[in-house]
């Protein structure tokens, strides 16, 4: 219960993140097209979840990669996709908006 409770009420530190940040990542959201139009983060390209495996080539040779989406769901699974197939430079920043606001920080 109580590691639940920190789940909830301790705040994650994004000091990793935001040196990955820094570092000029390839910026992916894996939401839906219609989800990217609505909202995103200036620089990022749009991959949805079911086309990661299908584009692979476009992760290839990145020194470093940034996953996110609407809830990190899907960011999580677009990770593990790609380490599946080798490539494991990836980070699952979990949400659009989060990103956003680092970048803009």
């Amino acid at each position: 219960m109580i590691n639940y409770l920190k789940h909830l009420f301790i705040k994650k530190d994004d000091t990793p993140l935001i040196k990955t940040l820094q570092s000029n990542p390839f910026l992916v959201d894996v939401r839906t097209e219609q989800e990217f139009k609505s909202g995103h983060v200036k620089g990022s390209v749009n991959i949805p979840l079911g086309t990661v495996l299908a584009e692979i080539n476009k992760f290839k040779n990145k020194k470093q990669i940034v996953v996110f989406c609407r809830s990190g769901n899907r960011s999580s699974m677009a990770k593990s996709l790609l380490v599946s197939k080798g490539i494991t430079n990836v980070t699952n920043a979990g949400t659009w908006v989060k990103v956003n606001n680092l970048i803009s920080k």
